[in-house]
């Protein structure tokens, strides 16, 4: 899975808050930029960020004269920020979601800035879509997960540990899917291989003795 380190792009157009909203504009020209993120103004202050549409919506939409209206009139702060080791896929989501075209990647710093164009031509999200990885990390950590069981016995905890961390990536893969779990992974081990060990199905309380 890609993460959004290895998509982003690393040269930040920065503006001051001060900024016109004249000078914003001539800045995304001159960069080719469709937002520009917001310095900080002392050390704990937030990032902010001003956007095309922010410009085109409020300020040409009403004919208003960009040469008098400040970047900290319009711009969003403190605004949406991304992890650099965050998916790909998740970020994706978190853009759709709020309707940003972009937003800045920020741990402890600036480190660059992430577009829904980014995602689109520098992911492999087309190529590898994350249900399919995911598949294949199911059926390898259950291989796993049965080896485990083998090696420490049925009751361990190294067994149920192991069957308990596939039934975590199942989870997302079916709130990815948006499908409910009729049995996991584990629930489907026990059942098939130990029924009548853990029939009543409380294999956390089983294991803790």
């Amino acid at each position: 899975m890609m993460r959004v380190a290895d998509i982003m792009t690393r040269e930040v157009v920065t503006i001051r808050n001060s900024a016109t909203i004249a000078e914003a504009a001539k800045l995304m020209s001159q960069r080719g930029v469709q937002a520009l993120i917001v310095e900080r103004s002392h050390a704990l202050d937030a990032y902010g960020v001003i956007t095309v549409e922010d410009i085109v919506g409020r300020v040409i939409a009403f004919g208003r004269d960009a040469r008098w209206i400040r970047v900290y009139e319009l711009m969003t702060k403190p605004c949406i920020v991304l992890n650099p080791d965050l998916g790909v896929e998740y970020a994706a989501r978190l853009l759709t979601q709020t309707n940003l075209h972009s937003a800045p990647v920020i741990q402890s710093e600036l480190l660059g800035i992430v577009s829904v164009t980014d995602i689109l031509e520098r992911s492999n999200a087309i190529e590898q879509p994350q249900e399919t990885l995911l598949a294949d990390q199911i059926c390898d950590l259950s291989e796993k997960a049965r080896h485990v069981c083998r090696e420490n016995g049925p009751a361990s905890k190294a067994c149920l540990n192991a069957w308990l961390a596939v039934d975590a990536l199942q989870a997302e893969a079916a709130r990815q899917r948006a499908e409910s779990i009729d049995k996991t992974a584990s629930e489907q081990y026990y059942d098939e291989e130990y029924p009548e060990a853990f029939k009543d199905r409380e294999y956390e309380a089983w294991c803790s003795g």
